[in-house]
């Protein structure tokens, strides 16, 4: 396994928590052979370790009327790498920012109510941004897999 420091035990349990964060300590603990009280213990270690950084609701924006998704492939100057992304960070429609690999280049998911939000965004927020060489929008027209989290 590629997850150093990571025994068998604490795999399975990553792996139901992945498939279900809600799940009970005691469901956990039926599952992979321990009580309850020590499922938690390991979780909270997982938790203090940083391996399980948090737990949230996984909303689908195209289950919602009239959203709209786009990834943004930017490319910028090498100096202007860190105003832009700290620009796009504070606008509350970008949800993933991501360094790739490349000419100094960001990988951006954004989510907007529609067609006119997303326009705004890009005429108001990306197009003024200083040091952007390039900007390539790509529409998400549906998901045909979307896995959550580690896949172990």
């Amino acid at each position: 396994m590629f997850l150093n420091g990571l025994d068998s035990l604490d795999q399975k349990i990553v792996e139901l928590l992945i498939q279900n964060a809600r799940m009970s300590y005691s469901d956990i603990g039926e599952q992979v052979g321990i009580s309850r009280v020590a499922v938690k213990s390991r979780i909270q270690a997982l938790e203090e370790k940083g391996v399980i950084e948090g737990y949230t609701t996984i909303v689908n924006p195209q289950k919602l009327g009239g959203s709209f998704s786009c990834y943004f492939d930017i490319e910028t100057e090498p100096a202007a790498l860190s105003a832009v992304t700290s620009a796009l960070a504070e606008c509350p429609m970008v949800t993933q920012i991501y360094r790739v690999t490349g000419k100094s280049r960001i990988h951006v998911h954004a989510v907007a109510s529609g067609e006119e939000e997303m326009e705004g965004f890009i005429r108001d927020v990306v197009d003024p941004l200083e040091g952007v060489v390039s900007a390539e929008c790509s529409i998400i027209l549906s998901r045909i897999k979307d896995v959550k989290g580690l896949r172990l």
